[in-house]
């Protein structure tokens, strides 16, 4: 479980300050007040992204495995 949750925190650092910083970039442009504006949103994002992560990551998983459910069986033969 630790290392799920480090994951989480891990991987909401980097996905929430690059597409935070994308949007914010392309919507309000460089101006005086995008760095504060930037952090502010960032800041949101992550805690928002945490829980997040922690919920969702699991389904999307087995998602993941159903998907590929047959490929694993060809890789064994």
């Amino acid at each position: 479980m630790k290392k799920k949750i480090t994951f989480a925190f891990i991987m909401a650092i980097f996905t929430t300050g690059i597409v935070t910083f994308a949007a914010i970039s392309v919507n309000l442009g460089f101006t005086p007040s995008f760095l504060k504006i930037w952090l502010k949103s960032w800041g949101i994002s992550y805690i928002v992204a945490i829980p997040a992560i922690l919920i969702i990551s699991p389904r999307v998983q087995l998602f993941v495995d159903y998907l590929f459910k047959d490929s694993d069986k060809n890789l064994i033969k």
